[in-house]
């Protein structure tokens, strides 16, 4: 049968038909998604607020620390270590106020041997917020002038409930 059929223009070549790519189906997952990781946060950080009581007792200076330790002159690791030994003694001894002497922070204007100044004092707020004791730590302030200045720091500690 196919002899009988013969093309009515026989110089003409059609060209063949394009070739449709199959559409792709998205694919259906039966299990939904992960969720997107979320940051883990610290379960508690030190709180930024006092009442207005103990704001004015640092302001002026009318806070007497319960104990005090010394960092700076350590090494990074040897006043991590110290700064730990201390919390723990303080918690025991039901301190309220804690005296951290770290040092002079870096003067912006100094750039001989800046690599080293305010080392202690740069960490710290790290080594604070990652301390097995930052749930027991209620503030921390720039210590007044007369305990130090800006070379220490208060740590003001919650009550045991």
């Amino acid at each position: 049968m196919t002899r009988s059929v013969r093309p009515l223009r026989p110089g003409l070549i059609r060209p063949p038909l394009p070739v449709v790519a199959p559409v792709p189906i998205p694919e259906t997952r039966l299990t939904p998604q992960p969720a997107k990781a979320v940051p883990i946060t610290p379960a508690r950080t030190p709180a930024a607020v006092l009442d207005t009581g103990w704001e004015k007792r640092i302001r002026s200076g009318n806070i007497a620390p319960d104990m005090s330790i010394d960092l700076h002159g350590h090494n990074l690791a040897g006043a991590h270590v110290r700064l730990n030994q201390a919390l723990a003694a303080a918690i025991a001894r039901d301190v309220r106020v804690l005296l951290v002497v770290t040092g002079k922070p870096p003067k912006a204007s100094s750039h001989r041997d800046s690599s080293r100044r305010g080392a202690i004092r740069g960490e710290i707020g790290h080594w604070l917020e990652t301390s097995p004791y930052a749930d027991r730590i209620a503030s921390v302030r720039i210590a007044h002038p007369r305990h130090g200045g800006d070379g220490a720091i208060y740590l003001i500690l919650r009550r045991k409930k």
